[in-house]
């Protein structure tokens, strides 16, 4: 026999004796099944990521290839519960391979009473603020109070509020993208009080300064004017709920009478909504003679909850009833 031919054969004689030996063993016995394990625990986690997305691209889908102006109340709870199920399941799935492998093993569970007590201890002290958090988007998907796509206003204490459009809800945080671009990730149990702006119905109120001296009957005549033709507005029809309301006189200063306009519109179109209304009236205004105010105010736009809208209302009402 040749040289190469006994160093083949040596090396053959080696690679069998490895695998007949106790690792060898050991990888053919448990280490495949801790690699299919693992390998399917992967794979699982990718097709739950997947159908997942694939879910809220159906969802997306359906309202973009609808005639709908906004996202209707259902479909944003679904987005939602589809990304924490998505989230829950790849965790769950985590702790079953975890199982399996310790399983395999063959690690002696009454070995792990002692350090799961202290690491448990642990937790108790140093996760409490993860267990807020995710007790608090439990509460928040559960009760509906906002969920992808709505526009919301998140208090976290002392600190400013912050503002934006939802882009995601976890159990974990809350990801707001705000209109210049930037993305907010707030963690759930930093959340105060949540203020949803689009959730059912919102109101666009415009507040229009005129002078003291300008006649105010005439003034309400061109504002209810504006009104009733705004539900006709090629720009606006679609997004009012039911005509705009004059209000009435809102405050009193030296030089300036503020009156105010409310409207009804789709949830998340009271921007949309205000701008277009501010135009109309700055038109309707000019076009009758009556300038601005002396310090060059102009009708100003901005948005309250649908409580605040109703009982301003109603207070109006009970105004033009006494009188």
């Amino acid at each position: 026999m040749t040289t190469s031919s006994l160093l083949a054969f040596d090396a053959a004689s080696h690679w069998r004796g490895f695998w007949r030996g106790d690792i060898g063993n050991w990888i053919l016995d448990r280490g495949v099944q801790i690699a299919m394990l693992l390998i399917g625990g992967l794979i699982a986690a990718r097709f739950i990521n997947w159908a997942a997305c694939r879910i809220v691209r159906l969802i997306d889908a359906e309202y973009q290839e609808s005639d709908q102006l906004v996202r209707s109340e259902r479909a944003k709870h679904r987005q939602a519960v589809a990304s924490v199920i998505s989230w829950v399941s790849i965790a769950v799935l985590s702790v079953i391979v975890a199982v399996k492998v310790t399983y395999i093993i063959d690690i002696p569970v009454g070995s792990l009473v002692a350090p799961a007590a202290v690491l448990g201890a642990a937790l108790g002290f140093g996760a409490q603020k993860l267990v807020q958090d995710l007790l608090s988007g439990f509460f928040i998907i559960t009760e509906k109070q906002y969920g992808f796509g709505d526009l919301v206003s998140l208090s976290m204490g002392v600190s400013q509020d912050s503002v934006g459009t939802v882009e995601d809800v976890t159990l974990r945080v809350t990801k707001l993208r705000t209109n210049e671009g930037e993305v907010y990730t707030i963690p759930n149990g930093n959340i105060v009080r949540s203020l949803n702006l689009s959730k059912d119905w919102a109101s666009a109120v415009i507040d229009i300064p005129v002078p003291a001296t300008a006649d105010l009957s005439r003034v309400n005549e061109l504002l209810h004017e504006v009104a009733e033709s705004a539900i006709e507005d090629a720009g606006l029809a679609d997004l009012l709920l039911d005509a705009p309301q004059l209000m009435g006189v809102e405050s009193i200063e030296l030089d300036t009478v503020n009156l105010r306009m409310v409207a009804r519109t789709l949830p998340g179109k009271q921007f949309d909504v205000g701008r277009r209304l501010r135009v109309l009236v700055i038109a309707a205004l000019r076009g009758d003679g009556i300038l601005a105010p002396p310090d060059g105010s102009m009708p100003v736009v901005e948005a309250i909850a649908p409580s605040a809208a109703v009982g301003a209302k109603e207070f109006s009402q009970g105004e033009s009833g006494q009188r």
